[in-house]
């Protein structure tokens, strides 16, 4: 069953910065080989994330060496926040790492500006991966990233608190918001004062999703396709919650919003249940302390059923400016289908895209990592064809999203206003990225 999921089909400154590429192609002195040297070859790499991701890149880094004595490969890692500003000032500078941890928030930036080499024509042996997961690291004709790993959202409940506070736990196969919000208002009520039954749900994937159950798209092209009574229903949602007291008021929102995952509500115990992606089960499992259940999204009565997809979770993409795309991609490769570089990065970052590897490491899984698997396969029925990557100008969505919704929820703007503001602003960076 572990393989199913892959069988199914499947902010920051990086659009605000000038990136001063030299150009699409490969290199940036001219003609570069796209074949392996045999002379002594030093390759960047770059990836955000915390301690035991740096640790694990860097044993896999090891190994690759060790296997390729010619190559040198210099490992470069940042928190999510400073990376980008970092990448955006080395591509700018022309001094981009070799081999790039991309995101779909940012696969258009970089590809659009021509700062991501072509992936097609280079080795890199994709045979594992499903199109559907494949297709969305392509932007205009071409690869340009590699996903590594997919996920989908789903609503983690906190089962040791919700024991301790005497509430069952809801019956969620195809529940709707109404009866998430009732049955979070229910453990709200009566739970300890500042404890919390539901969170409110933001950000732009869990729009997608949104407009997705309402048969709309969040993007078309260079288009934002969702209407505005979409995006409007979205923050009343978010508002009703709030109002009703099945999710942490409107200060608690903004005082939290953009803290460390161990520092997030749904891991100090101040909520019971939140939106998170179910492949982060584990490092919430262990920023609580407790036991959590991973359970399907609320979707409206008559919504769309086939509304999900597995989002890359993260991409491995090769720098334009790469003196050494054939190496470059020798080491993606190497990541994504050595046998022992898959058993050591494991499930670190997320649910491996390649059927081929997730097999590998069935057996090996924690019970934490299981519950992922399992909630993947169960989305399977939910699965509808996943949308094209987000367009140039996009990037700060999830940024755009968090402001209108600070000011839907301390009641400053009506929903109705909130939505319009969004779609004009995503819109107007659109049209200026392009």
């Amino acid at each position: 069953m572990k393989r199913n999921i892959l069988r199914a089909g499947a902010g920051i400154v990086a659009g605000s910065l000038a990136l001063g590429l030299a150009g699409c192609g490969l290199g940036t002195g001219g003609d570069v080989s796209t074949e392996l040297s045999d002379e002594p070859v030093t390759l960047r790499m770059y990836w955000w994330g915390g301690d035991n991701r740096h640790q694990r890149t860097q044993e896999v880094i090891a190994l690759f060496e060790d296997e390729h004595p010619n190559i040198t490969v210099e490992p470069e890692f940042a928190d999510w926040t400073g990376y980008w500003e970092k990448l955006a000032t080395a591509t700018a500078g022309s001094n981009s790492p070799d081999v790039i941890q991309m995101d779909l928030l940012y696969l258009a930036e970089y590809a659009g500006r021509g700062s991501l080499t072509p992936l097609d024509d280079l080795d890199i042996d994709l045979a594992g991966m499903e199109d559907s997961v494949r297709d969305m690291g392509a932007w205009g004709d071409a690869l340009y990233a590699v996903p590594v790993s997919t996920s989908s959202l789903t609503v983690a409940v906190n089962t040791d608190l919700l024991d301790e506070i005497g509430v069952d736990m809801p019956d969620a196969e195809g529940w709707t918001y109404d009866e998430y919000e009732s049955w979070a208002l229910e453990v709200s009520e009566a739970a300890p004062d500042g404890v919390y039954g539901g969170s409110v749900m933001t950000g732009g994937h869990m729009l997608s999703l949104f407009a997705r159950q309402h048969g709309e798209e969040l993007f078309e092209g260079d288009t934002v396709a969702v209407s505005p009574e979409t995006v409007a229903a979205f923050f009343q949602k978010a508002l009703d919650m709030t109002t009703s007291g099945a999710a942490a008021p409107a200060s608690v929102f903004a005082e939290t919003s953009g803290l460390a995952l161990d520092q997030l509500p749904i891991s100090t115990g101040a909520v019971v249940s939140a939106v998170v992606y179910a492949t982060q089960v584990s490092a919430y499992t262990q920023a609580a302390d407790a036991n959590l259940e991973l359970l399907e999204l609320p979707t409206e009565p008559d919504g769309v059923e086939a509304y999900d997809y597995f989002k890359p979770g993260m991409y491995w993409s090769a720098s334009s400016q790469s003196e050494h795309p054939a190496e470059a991609a020798l080491l993606i490769d190497f990541f994504l289908n050595d046998p022992e570089a898959v058993k050591i990065i494991g499930t670190e970052r997320g649910l491996p895209a390649m059927s081929t590897t997730l097999e590998l490491i069935a057996d090996d899984l924690t019970p934490e990592e299981d519950k992922a698997v399992e909630y993947s396969n169960s989305a399977i029925p939910r699965l509808g064809a996943a949308p094209d990557p987000y367009p140039r100008g996009s990037s700060e969505q999830d940024a755009v999203m968090t402001r209108y919704m600070q000011e839907v929820l301390f009641e400053r703007m009506s929903p109705a206003e909130a939505a319009e503001g969004v779609i004009a602003e995503l819109q107007s960076a659109i049209d200026a990225a392009n």
